[in-house]
């Protein structure tokens, strides 16, 4: 054999083993990119690379939101939605900032918040754009979460003004945006639900950890009496239907009603980006009957491999969107009912799909669900503590 002809024969051989080798590792994903290196971002605003649940905790995914959605002056920008900042937004910021442990964050996050958002009666106005208040109705679920995060972080960095804005917040909240009914004492969705003998109501402002955590800074009992006045309309809720809705009435005669939206304004009675947050606030509770009713979401939720953002409250998708908030919604039940791997597992859908599309509630739910879940720092019993 001439050694020209095997010089080609060894070299064919090479190639070939070298291209054998290449197709194994795209296989196994080492030569692959990633789901979330090859999805860009639908909104533009957020990272078009987010990395997945393996490589990240959620100290580390609390500092990537951060980065990603609050202004170096403590603003936290709404980037898919017009740029404009609410209440809400503010009081996650300030539970992730602690979650982060990041004492100068959350001091500018409250800081902007106390500046721009304070009104004279000591709630927070709702919505900020353009540099003013455009909406100055407060919203209790926000002022809530505030609160919660002021105490908590009063404790962690040992800053009693922290703690003080957080009870004076608080008392605000417990003496304009709660009612009486026959199911015990609610949270109302803010003052414009106040009066008369029937009562608007948001199922996913209830959080038991929150009032616990409010309780026990303030002694004040109405913070028990919210606990269970909350866990006494949930249950009635879910004794309607599988899911709870996210808008609701508690009637002067102690009937809970599914309401279509904010007030009865809606176009229909769902279960979707409100109501998914039940779910979490009822897990992350330290109490068995709270974990118990985010449990019994479980059978319904867990009829769709992919979840639907919005679903009726027997659990039939309304429409083909994704959001995490859905999949941390049922890794929060699947936590609760013992099934851990499969809770994880739904932790790690939410992180991808909020890496394919990338939105300011989806990324801070991300993050706050994640810190509930996984972690103590925000007061409650994680059931997804790592391993």
């Amino acid at each position: 054999m001439k050694k020209s002809t095997l010089f080609a024969l060894v070299a064919f051989g090479v190639v070939t083993l070298l291209v054998v080798v290449a197709v194994a590792l795209w296989a196994t994903g080492v030569l692959r990119p990633s789901n979330n290196q090859t999805q860009e971002s639908s909104g533009g605003s957020g990272p078009a690379v987010e990395p997945s649940i393996e490589q990240i905790t959620s100290q580390e995914s609390a500092r990537l939101f951060l980065e990603t959605w609050v202004d170096d002056d403590g603003r936290v920008v709404r980037r898919d939605q017009g740029g404009d900042t609410v209440s809400e937004g503010q009081a996650y910021g300030l539970m992730i900032a602690l979650g982060a442990e990041d004492e100068e964050r959350f001091d500018a996050i409250w800081s902007w918040t106390e500046q721009n958002l304070m009104r004279d009666d000591g709630l927070l106005a709702w919505r900020w754009q353009d540099g003013a208040v455009v909406d100055a109705e407060p919203a209790s679920d926000a002022d809530v979460d505030a609160a919660r995060a002021l105490v908590l972080a009063g404790e962690r960095f040992g800053r009693a003004d922290f703690a003080a804005a957080g009870q004076e917040l608080a008392a605000q909240v417990l003496d304009s945006m709660t009612a009486q009914t026959p199911l015990g004492m609610i949270l109302l969705p803010g003052l414009w639900a106040a009066g008369g003998p029937d009562h608007f109501y948001n199922p996913s402002y209830a959080s038991p950890v929150s009032f616990m955590v409010l309780f026990e800074s303030s002694g004040d009992q109405r913070w028990n009496e919210l606990v269970e006045g909350g866990r006494a309309v949930t249950a009635a809720l879910l004794d309607e239907s599988p899911l709870p809705p996210d808008w609701a009435q508690v009637t002067g005669d102690g009937e809970v009603n599914a309401m279509p939206g904010a007030g009865g304004q809606g176009d229909d009675v769902r279960y979707s980006y409100d109501a998914a947050r039940l779910p979490i606030r009822f897990a992350e509770s330290c109490e068995e009957a709270d974990r118990q009713l985010a449990a019994r979401m479980l059978p319904t939720l867990n009829r769709p491999t992919e979840l639907s953002a919005a679903l009726d409250l027997g659990g039939a998708p309304l429409n083909e969107d994704q959001h995490p908030v859905a999949y941390l919604a049922r890794a929060a039940a699947a936590a609760s009912a013992g099934q851990v791997a499969d809770a994880r597992e739904n932790v790690r859908e939410a992180e991808q799909v909020a890496g394919q599309f990338s939105t300011y509630y989806g990324a801070a739910w991300v993050s706050t669900g994640r810190l509930m879940l996984e972690t103590d720092i925000l007061g409650g019993c994680p059931l997804l503590a790592p391993r």
